[in-house]
């Protein structure tokens, strides 16, 4: 189902739990413009310097995309001088900023990439000592001193250092072979071929070298220049994967790897030319994990239920968090889960680090293939099929978010809901709708899910009808 298309004016600045994110260009205030980029980046830096005694250190890294040089230099300048050592992985990717900060005793980290948004699109995800995201706690905290712009910037004698290091993308991949479920020997013996598509970004360059690392035999690339002029919408969906899905079936290759720009999001592609399914990615990877290691699971309230399913049938517990990597990290350390994430493609294995990671994803399930002996599409073909409809409604100016989510479940009061996260609603067991307002976009998403496409398109067709006529009134 296509998403409504309204002629909305949108917001383009975007302060949430998934970092400050804009278009490149405009106003300052209405867009990711150099001063908004330049008063965040201070703020940050103050706010992480409050928690800290001393000189702090900054890991910085960002994706392929045109403006990313600009907002690299910015932000580094920006941080030298707030007084903070910069660490400058330079073309990089989300999870190896992420490792980097932990691998340099670093007290925060930056990386600089709007993930799955168009080139126009850029953003700051702010990181903690951890290499995680921060908190919204926190997060709100940057804001606030963002926009008050009271902080001051050091004098000559302490401005910080720069040092630039492109050495982390092969710690990372070396850091991968290193994990016990990672199975080398038995992809080598495969003698798999695989092609790629980089989406003219880092995944370009950084899944290539890890398929090599792992004994890959054949490798056909595809929008691997990182040139940030995306070849198409760098969303890993289905409706943007025709030229991928040609390349598999022409070169005979065993499957097909698709990453979105900043390396979290993983997408397959089997042997036949058909989509693994992005919701399937977590579902498949997690059972492989389970097979060795059994322990809870965790994914956001907008994920496909067949990772319940799985989990329960290994003998282990499911758990649902709040759509938001940092939120689906909380929930999988407070559960000791072993594997968890989004249903985007986002894998989150623990036994590398807290944050989604599409390369640990690909080792994962390179290995899962391999062990078992079967193709892409026969492993598909082992989990139970569930269809997600996603549909999303731009944002006109002046709507009441809260108030449309408050009325869509006051409608709804003698279904089972969830509202811990806008407004999930349970039809039965396989049938639920999930809506909520997007962290990286300006829009409310629309997710439903069932065992039939019709009955999801439907269901999101419902919701979808029900949010205009309460907009309307």
């Amino acid at each position: 189902m296509q998403a409504i298309s309204r002629n909305f004016k949108q917001l383009t600045l975007i302060k949430s739990i998934s970092g400050i994110r804009g278009t490149i260009g405009g106003a300052p205030g209405d867009n990711l413009t150099p001063l908004d980029i330049v008063k965040f980046s201070a703020a940050f830096a103050k706010i992480v310097q409050q928690g800290h005694e001393g000189k702090i250190k900054v890991v910085i890294g960002r994706d392929g995309r045109i403006s990313g040089e600009m907002l690299e230099r910015l932000v580094s300048g920006t941080l030298q001088g707030m007084g903070a050592d910069v660490v400058d992985l330079g073309l990089s990717t989300t999870p190896t900023v992420e490792m980097a900060v932990v691998m340099e005793q670093a007290q925060a980290g930056i990386i600089l990439t709007a993930s799955h948004n168009p080139k126009n699109w850029n953003a700051l995800k702010l990181l903690n000592d951890k290499g995680e995201f921060i908190s919204g706690d926190l997060g709100r905290q940057v804001v606030e001193q963002a926009e008050s712009a009271a902080f001051d910037f050091a004098l000559v004698e302490d401005l910080g250092s720069y040092r630039k290091d492109d050495t982390f993308l092969q710690k990372h991949i070396d850091a991968i072979l290193d994990l016990k479920l990672v199975n080398v020997e038995a992809i080598k013996e495969k003698k798999y071929k695989v092609a790629v598509d980089g989406i003219n970004s880092s995944g370009g360059i950084a899944v290539p070298m890890l398929l090599k690392a792992l004994g890959v035999e054949e490798v056909f690339e595809l929008n691997c220049e990182p040139s940030g002029q995306f070849a198409h919408n760098p969303e890993p969906l289905a409706e943007h994967l025709s030229g991928i899905s040609q390349l598999v079936k022409k070169e005979n290759a065993h499957l097909g790897f698709v990453v979105d720009p900043d390396v979290d999001r993983l997408a397959m592609i089997c042997e036949d030319g058909e989509m693994f399914g992005e919701e399937y990615t977590l579902v498949a990877i997690a059972d492989y994990v389970l097979k060795h290691n059994l322990g809870p699971t965790v994914s956001n309230l907008s994920s496909t239920i067949a990772l319940k399913e799985i989990t329960e049938k290994a003998g282990s517990t499911y758990h649902a968090a709040k759509v938001g990597e940092v939120n689906v990290v909380a929930k999988m350390k407070e559960v000791g889960a072993v594997i968890g994430g989004e249903g985007n493609g986002g894998l989150i294995y623990p036994e590398l680090h807290y944050g989604r990671d599409a390369l640990v994803g690909i080792a994962l399930f390179l290995s899962h293939m391999a062990t078992s002996g079967k193709y892409c599409s026969l492993l598909k073909a082992t989990y139970p099929r569930y269809v997600i409809s996603k549909n999303k409604i731009p944002l006109e100016d002046g709507i009441n978010v809260d108030e449309v989510l408050e009325k869509i479940a006051e409608k709804y009061k003698n279904q089972p809901t969830n509202t811990e996260d806008g407004v999930k609603i349970f039809f039965d067991e396989t049938n639920w709708v999930h809506l909520r307002k997007s962290n990286t976009e300006p829009i409310i998403r629309i997710y439903s899910e069932s065992t039939n496409e019709v009955i999801a398109n439907n269901l999101a067709g419902k919701i979808m009808t029900d949010i205009g006529e309460i907009v309307q009134a």
